[in-house]
């Protein structure tokens, strides 16, 4: 998938653990686990601009696209 999701990255650079992410975004931690192995389809703005914010980060920290 030419997709490319970087939010464990965003998450060690914030010192957030996965648990502490779910909290914040009110997203199951299964629902995060999908999207941060890159096994999501995909992602709804509204989550995103929730990671985003609890990250204090903009969208193009946490996805990147490559051919």
């Amino acid at each position: 998938m030419p997709i490319i999701v970087n939010l464990d990255v965003m998450m060690a650079t914030r010192k957030m653990s996965l648990n502490e992410l779910s909290e914040k975004v009110d997203v199951t931690l299964s629902n995060l686990s999908i999207l941060k192995t890159g096994k999501a389809k995909a992602v709804r703005f509204s989550t995103l601009e929730a990671i985003c914010k609890a990250l204090d980060c903009q969208p193009g920290d946490i996805l990147a696209y490559e051919e």
